[in-house]
């Protein structure tokens, strides 16, 4: 079932828990489920460069001339209260075990979302920083769609992020789920210092750990982001970091010009 996003995703499904900063749940226990991992394709002669290939849990990924095509089905790979009285209950359901005590479920279930993510290969700075949108800004290398630092309308997180499950994310009201912040499951699995997935602009994201040290907003500039060598890229690369605290993982727009996405 192909669901189409919008981009006033929550409306009137989440409640607000006013001006509340919850402690996000940081310490939960990844719990691998069945996912569907497809090998790269590659069109004409084109390999999917290997920093690609971490991305999994796709339904095709190959490149198309200066840009990776990566189709998703937003379906997230691990566990969820929000994958309750849906088809997938039997095997990924699980009952919220976070440490978030003003943690509230808002009243979504997690549904198929088809996006085609197309993403530069090159990525290079921007003339103009675009903003980023509500919806979709990026994919996780679980295939969840990245969302940045706002809820509907435009309004902080602070009530919104209460409905955060144990990994840290959560459905819109059409059943499409995603990451505003970290993703535990990725950083409890991959590692905090870890490649998380690439924002549209097609600049990499990371954990909030760098070098050993804990990344805060004060180490990055205002697109959430810096230039350093990491294991993926140790000439160096722009990358984006997810943070503690607001924005989170992205700031005030795209580093560099986004590609697009479209279901």
């Amino acid at each position: 079932m192909k669901i189409k996003p919008s981009h006033l995703v929550y409306g009137l499904s989440v409640l607000f828990i006013g001006a509340i900063s919850c402690k996000k749940d940081s310490n939960v226990t990844a719990t691998t489920t069945s996912t569907t991992t497809t090998t790269a394709k590659t069109t004409g002669t084109a390999p999917v460069p290997d920093v690609y290939k971490k991305i999994y849990n796709t339904t095709d990924m190959y490149v198309d001339g200066n840009y990776l095509v990566i189709k998703v089905t937003s379906l997230p790979d691990h566990k969820s209260p929000y994958y309750k009285n849906t088809q997938w209950a039997s095997t990924k359901y699980e009952a919220y075990n976070g440490t978030n005590p003003l943690w509230n479920q808002n009243p979504n279930t997690i549904a198929e979302s088809d996006l085609t993510f197309k993403i530069p290969l090159n990525p290079t700075v921007a003339t103009t920083h675009s903003a980023t949108p509500l919806g979709p800004m990026g994919v996780a290398i679980n295939g969840v769609p990245i969302f940045n630092q706002y809820a509907a309308g435009g309004v902080p997180l602070t009530g919104e992020i209460n409905s955060f499950d144990q990994y840290n994310g959560h459905p819109q009201q059409q059943g499409q789920y995603h990451y505003h912040a970290e993703p535990y499951y990725l950083t409890t699995t991959k590692g905090k210092d870890a490649l998380l997935g690439f924002l549209l602009d097609g600049f990499p994201v990371y954990g909030p750990v760098e070098n050993g040290k804990i990344i805060t907003n004060a180490d990055l500039d205002a697109y959430h982001g810096h230039t350093t060598a990491t294991a993926d890229y140790p000439n160096g690369i722009y990358h984006y970091h997810t943070t503690t605290t607001d924005p989170y993982i992205n700031g005030n727009g795209f580093y560099g010009t986004p590609g697009t996405v479209s279901q």
